[in-house]
């Protein structure tokens, strides 16, 4: 079967990878000049890590291997601790965080990419695709996996149905030598003035990110050219590292929070979607690069039967997707320090189950 895939992110390496695994034959098509490696790092769970095996995606000596994910209030007090090992135990894969620009890059090897090619006609009915200044292109199936403003989805659906939260996210890595800069767990720092994250990601760097209110127009928005200097007088007050990374800050990436409708079917006729053109989410659960892997795993396997591979899809990625639009920060504080740590690691590794097409089919 011939395949065209729009976007060469993580949900279009991935499916390409499978697809060429499988015998099919695969053209991808990438708006950008090269391999986009841009954004900060990405949390997988046992069933992208489980999904990346399958690929022969080694990840070996890549990342972090993550152990707990606890929750500290704003002066540092431990407020519940996740074990992640229960996952990794019950489900025989790891969690690791590493660099999405790492991933991206496993993912792209032996994978062949047109780039430069930004797609600017879509026929749906025929898998039909026509990148700017070249020629129309057609395969038995069409795939739009060109991300939250895809040019796929739009000849699909029409309208964008994605609408902004109150909710934004500054990020990025810092190298400041820290207490979790070499460890094996994540910690979130939940208070009043917004969450702050802190994952470290290997070979010496800890990513941060700050989720704080905000809309177009109002202050921590994408033009304010104030925002560090906003964040260090919300944040200035936390718990080490939190001060000493505000400090250090240079480099800084904005993400909105946007919330996405997901449909029961998202395709027609040949053509289909994967990764955020199918369903953008809030990062607040860490599941865009997981639901993306997914996506590529069970669409290989279903690559005959789109409709199939939707309604799969739709009824699981659901889950995390509600869950992602409760916000995190509204839900932490809370919660944080009322429920036994054994509870919520047990719901936690229930919940990563039922946010997985794999980890339904195979555990």
């Amino acid at each position: 079967m011939r395949v065209i895939i729009v976007g060469a992110g993580v949900a279009g390496l991935a499916l390409a990878r499978g697809l060429l695994m499988a015998g099919h034959e695969v053209e991808v098509y990438e708006e950008s000049p090269e391999l986009r490696t841009a954004g900060g790092s990405v949390s997988l769970w046992p069933g992208s890590t489980a999904i990346l095996k399958e690929l022969k995606v080694d990840y070996t000596g890549i990342g972090r291997r993550l152990e707990t994910l606890e929750s500290w209030a704003g002066d540092g007090r431990r407020l519940l601790t996740m074990d992640l090992t229960v996952a990794e135990r019950r489900y025989g894969h790891p969690v690791v965080h590493l660099a999405r620009s790492e991933l991206v890059k496993l993912l792209a090897e032996g994978v062949p990419v047109t780039y430069g090619a930004r797609v600017e006609h879509v026929v749906p009915e025929r898998a039909e695709a026509r990148p700017a200044g070249g020629r129309t292109v057609r395969g038995d199936v069409l795939v739009g996996a060109d991300g939250r403003r895809s040019v796929v989805r739009t000849a699909l659906w029409g309208n964008d149905t994605a609408r902004l939260s109150n909710w934004v996210t500054w990020q990025g890595f810092t190298t400041l030598p820290t207490s979790l800069t070499e460890a094996r767990r994540a910690v979130m720092i939940a208070g009043g003035q917004g969450l702050c994250g802190l994952i470290p990601a290997g070979e010496g760097r800890l990513l941060w990110w700050f989720d704080v209110r905000s809309a177009p127009g109002k202050p921590l928005w994408a033009d304010d050219r104030h925002v560090v200097e906003r964040l260090r007088e919300r944040f200035g007050g936390w718990v080490e590292p939190v001060p000493g990374i505000l400090d250090t800050i240079t480099d800084i990436d904005f993400f909105p929070h946007h919330r996405q409708p997901i449909p029961a079917v998202w395709g027609k006729g040949p053509t289909t979607l994967a990764g955020d053109s199918a369903h953008t989410m809030p990062p607040t659960m860490a599941q865009g690069a997981n639901q993306a892997l997914e996506d590529a795993w069970l669409l290989a396997r279903s690559i005959g039967d789109l409709r199939a591979y939707e309604r799969a899809r739709s009824k699981v990625v659901r889950r995390p997707a509600r869950l992602a639009a409760t916000e995190m920060t509204d839900m932490q504080r809370p919660l944080a320090g009322l429920l036994p740590d054994r509870l919520v690691t047990g719901w936690y590794t229930a919940f990563l189950r039922r946010a997985s097409n794999y980890l339904l089919t195979v555990s």
